[in-house]
């Protein structure tokens, strides 16, 4: 493929902060260490966003350590946070990285001055030094741009030539079945344990973890459609290898595929397609848009296959169409 696109097609992407390795993570003074653990273990945050949470909590860590002399919590000032702020922007992180990570802060900084302030000396009059910091100003906002049917096709076609399964299977389940990412790699080959039924247009799914708090989250099968069915099954049957998992690779455990291979997917594979950036949040509202396209009914879209409490959410986010025709006829 041909990975000359032009400059304007894509947005530079910001790059991640390095890892703090647990190695790392050890230099950063015991007391902080051990609040960041207490605060963990306090939340009803998903695995997910726990990782997230101390994978933020360990860059600041590490920020006290390598730039402020490993200061103590109830020694730091507002200076020290916006010194931590502009740290992470001459870093070239996006804003929205930036807000994640003064959030992780400011969860902690509530959490011992609710918690632990009434109980150690040295933090009786400490506050959360995240408020009333400036405005992060907001990177330029790209449009987001739906995937076509057309689009969907293209790109299939592609992975077709490449004799890539396994890409064609996650992209037909991403285009068709509106399952996010981290949803997509929890899809069982328990599935093919029934033919697909011949007057059904589509097959339910075992339960799948979906977007929520705690261990257990919002529980839900998900309509798996003939073409993404039977997409999985060309993957699965040509793998040459058993997995309980679906979406597998060879590196993970019980080859179970993580979820950063769908990134790397669509950044190295399907954005030369298009030529025109494609990430994999993408997919579900262009599922979204496709079936609302089509004509069904937006109160089953969205609870059947975007698994939304209410229509609104479905409207807000995941609603791509332009209604070109019918903004043509407003003032008519």
């Amino acid at each position: 493929m041909d990975k000359k696109i032009e400059k304007n097609m894509l947005r530079d992407r910001a790059e991640k902060l390095p890892e703090v390795t647990d190695e790392m993570y050890e230099n950063v003074n015991e007391e902080y260490r051990e609040f960041v653990s207490e605060y963990i273990s306090s939340q009803n945050h998903s695995p997910a966003t726990k990782r997230q949470y101390k994978s933020g909590l360990r860059q600041f860590g590490f920020f006290l350590y390598d730039s402020l002399n490993n200061k103590r919590m109830c020694k730091l000032t507002k200076r020290d946070m916006l010194r931590y702020m502009s740290f992470l922007k001459d870093r070239g992180m996006s804003s929205s990285g930036i807000g994640f990570k003064k959030a992780c802060v400011s969860s902690l900084m509530n959490y011992i001055e609710n918690f632990i302030a009434d109980e150690e000396e040295d933090y009786k009059t400490f506050r959360n030094l995240t408020r009333g910091l400036p405005a992060i100003p907001k990177n330029a906002v790209y449009e987001k741009i739906k995937v076509t049917h057309e689009e969907y096709t293209e790109m299939m076609d592609a992975l077709k030539s490449d004799d890539n399964y396994l890409g064609m299977a996650w992209l037909a389940t991403a285009f068709n079945v509106g399952a996010r990412l981290s949803e997509i790699i929890q899809f069982k080959t328990s599935i093919f344990d029934k033919e697909f039924p011949e007057n059904n247009s589509y097959i339910m799914s075992h339960n799948v973890r979906l977007k929520g708090s705690g261990d257990d989250g919002k529980i839900e099968p998900y309509m798996i459609n003939r073409e993404a069915y039977d997409y999985m099954k060309l993957w699965v049957d040509n793998r040459g290898y058993e997995s309980e998992y679906i979406f597998t690779t060879k590196y993970g455990k019980n080859y179970q595929m993580s979820a950063s291979w769908a990134e790397y997917f669509c950044q190295e594979v399907l954005t030369y397609v298009l030529h025109r950036r494609i990430n994999p949040h993408l997919f579900k509202a262009s599922c979204i848009t496709y079936l609302l396209e089509q004509g069904v009914k937006l109160e089953l879209v969205s609870k059947y296959v975007a698994h939304h409490e209410n229509v609104a959410t479905t409207i807000a986010h995941y609603d791509l169409r332009d209604f070109e025709e019918e903004k043509n006829n407003i003032f008519k």
